[in-house]
């Protein structure tokens, strides 16, 4: 497979946007303007820098039924970047419906119109030439397993970085399905959808980043204490640079009311909600793809993994 070459100083990353017309969560009025503004301002921000853009997962926060309005102006600032310049994106499980990527789903639109180029199935997506090194990069979207490691091809750049939407064992959230560890052939992994950023960890051959996402969507004190953030790889460096995206004071987008205890929580959902969701869908379609899923997100390491893995073999077993 010939892949493209894209001329760039390194990797402006991008992480989980969660675009939406209607503000999730507790997030006040004004939240789709407010996360366009963040989106913009990162494109502006590669621009400057020479480098391609890539979100790493979950552009949207519903999959389908947005706006109108929300498509026009994504094709229009997204289409302003073209050759070259064009932003990627992997796909995240935000971006799929019934965690299938599908014609009818809105980052789909937006590939169609050729304004955005979708890491949508799992390995090499384009080479990165710096000038001085070529640096192969590739994926593994949701849904798709991580890479055990890479085996260079005869004419493969040196270095990899690989970026990812998974759940991975960082350190505070090491119930998670994958674990550290090196992967021989792979310098880099880059991680997008556990939204609180995490310490850089190498093991090995292969460095873990998880930068956190650029948009604050839980009410909650870690969500008040961080500033939302880009971040840019470039060849050689021991960490990502974080680069400290536009955004409003917390309760300008919060309402101004005391923390409730049970949101004193991570802002990804727990194992148990995630598992109750895809248990709903199993007389469904989706049932298919049901048991990979709790295999890739759910560990039966913990009290609430062990539940919904018992749950999901009462119901096969009751279908049987």
């Amino acid at each position: 497979m010939t892949l493209d070459v894209i001329q760039g100083k390194g990797l402006f990353l991008v992480a989980d946007p969660h675009l939406a017309d209607v503000p999730p969560g507790q997030r006040l009025d004004g939240y789709l303007d407010q996360i366009m503004t963040k989106l913009e301002a990162c494109l502006d921000r590669a621009a400057d820098l020479g480098m391609p853009v890539v979100i790493l997962g979950d552009l949207f926060h519903w999959p389908r039924d947005n706006s109108n309005k929300m498509l026009v102006d994504l094709i229009r600032v997204f289409g302003a970047r073209t050759g070259q310049d064009r932003v990627w994106a992997v796909v995240g499980n935000h971006d799929k419906y019934q965690s299938r990527f599908t014609e009818d789903v809105t980052i789909a639109v937006l590939e169609a119109a050729g304004v955005l180029r979708l890491m949508k199935e799992d390995g090499p997506q384009f080479v990165l030439d710096t000038g001085d090194e070529q640096v192969l990069v590739c994926a593994s979207p949701d849904g798709t397993p991580l890479p055990k490691g890479y085996e260079h091809e005869d004419d493969d750049p040196e270095t990899v970085v690989w970026l990812s939407h998974h759940n991975i064992q960082f350190p505070e959230f090491i119930d998670r399905a994958y674990s550290i560890k090196e992967l021989p052939g792979i310098d880099w992994l880059i991680n997008g959808h556990i939204h609180r950023p995490q310490p850089t960890i190498t093991k090995g051959q292969t460095t873990w980043a998880n930068p956190g996402n650029i948009t604050r969507i839980t009410f909650s004190r870690r969500s008040q204490e961080r500033e939302p953030a880009a971040a840019i790889w470039t060849p050689g460096c021991e960490d990502l640079e974080k680069w400290v995206v536009p955004f409003e004071p917390f309760y300008e987008v919060f309402p101004n009311q005391e923390f409730p205890p049970e949101m004193e929580q991570e802002e990804d959902e727990s194992d148990y909600v995630k598992g109750l969701e895809r248990l709903a869908w199993q007389r469904t379609q989706e049932g298919m793809g049901l048991k990979q899923f709790l295999t890739d997100n759910v560990t039966r390491t913990t009290p609430e993994g062990e539940l919904i893995w018992e749950l999901y073999e009462e119901v096969i077993q009751g279908d049987q």
